[in-house]
């Protein structure tokens, strides 16, 4: 267990932000962040800390003819629920992802299987628009690309709301679907794949850019026919030639069409460079959940059968109609525990 010297200095610390806060004193901002981080800890803490105390004083009194009996009933109760508390203190002081709590940038394309692939991406991103409803999340779209037929030959939207990342970061990599597809008429059931990415949004300090290693480019957007052609040269391509990567956006602002593609391009690097850091981390041990391979089969959606299985944890879900609808809850819940307990294991914990 935390030595208790280390549990005080937690609190403490937290108790310092609080004071600085209402003083009005320091960097507010990063006060904030720090203060909500530490919040639901010290909350643990606390209760860790007032068992302890409760067990002293019961303990205390089995001295005391009088009150022995009382006391020796209120350990049973108290040792019965430290064992919990410690459980709960132990994930709350687990290193948290700087990221978690930041809004994030949800990028679907298709992979092997045609069409089908393509209006199965549609199906994911119809998928993710009502998780991000129900938890009161804004979703939205920043670049689309559409195929005849309504699939997604690509996607990139922007998920703003509280702890996104730290909900849809399990989301990345290669999800598989086997159906019968809407273009086959021998009812035979196909497998197609969709690829989805998710990264956390950069903000200003986690990426500098030269703006002698941007070589932007404007052109034509090429819009859905009929009055929707878009007939400014306002399209923005962004290519940062240090890394090779190449971002656009066509709205029909050229001026927002930059800001897109700016901040696309941030993330990414921010992303690339968080992906070199966790490669370096992990060089050492197992792969584990979340590690944001985004080649890896991750997931199943199995139509016929109504079934969805996550790979990574061995979990299959009967429920397909409600995990389509957005109904995500169950299984990213799952696949945070199991991270959880890696984390876990790595540090002796368990």
């Amino acid at each position: 267990m935390v030595p208790m010297d280390r549990l005080r200095q937690i609190v403490q610390r937290f108790e310092f932000i609080e004071a600085q806060m209402a003083q009005g004193g320091g960097d507010i901002a990063a006060l904030g962040r720090e203060y909500a981080e530490l919040r639901p800890v010290v909350g643990e803490v606390r209760t860790y800390m007032g068992l302890l105390d409760d067990m002293a004083s019961a303990e205390a009194m089995l001295d005391d003819p009088e009150m022995r009996g009382l006391a020796e009933e209120e350990l049973v109760g108290l040792r019965a629920a430290r064992p919990k508390m410690e459980a709960a203190l132990q994930l709350a002081l687990l290193p948290r992802d700087a990221a978690d709590a930041r809004p994030a940038m949800l990028e679907i394309r298709p992979g092997t299987g045609g069409e089908e692939a393509a209006l199965f991406a549609g199906d994911l991103l119809r998928m993710y628009q009502r998780y991000a409803e129900a938890r009161g999340w804004r979703l939205e779209i920043l670049e689309e690309s559409l195929t005849e037929l309504g699939g997604i030959k690509e996607v990139v939207a922007h998920v703003k709301g509280a702890h996104v990342f730290a909900r849809l970061k399990f989301e990345s990599g290669v999800h598989r679907v086997q159906r019968v597809p809407e273009t086959e008429s021998g009812g035979r059931i196909h497998t197609s794949a969709a690829t989805v990415a998710v990264l956390p949004e950069a903000e200003d300090v986690d990426v500098k850019i030269d703006a002698n290693d941007l070589r932007i480019d404007t052109m034509r957007s090429s819009g859905a026919g009929g009055q929707h052609v878009n007939t400014t040269d306002s399209a923005v391509r962004i290519t940062h030639i240090p890394s090779g990567i190449v971002v656009t956006s066509s709205e029909k602002s050229q001026h927002r069409n930059r800001e897109i593609a700016m901040q696309v391009l941030k993330t990414r690097l921010y992303d690339a460079e968080r992906q070199r850091m966790d490669n370096e981390r992990s060089a050492d041990r197992a792969a584990q959940v979340g590690s944001g391979d985004r080649s890896e089969r991750i997931r199943t959606y199995n139509f016929p059968q109504g079934r969805m299985t996550d790979h990574r944890i061995n979990l299959t879900l009967y429920k397909l109609d409600q995990v389509m609808q957005g109904d995500l809850d169950e299984v990213i819940d799952a696949l945070t525990a199991d991270a959880q307990a890696t984390l876990l294991s790595e540090m002796g914990a368990v």
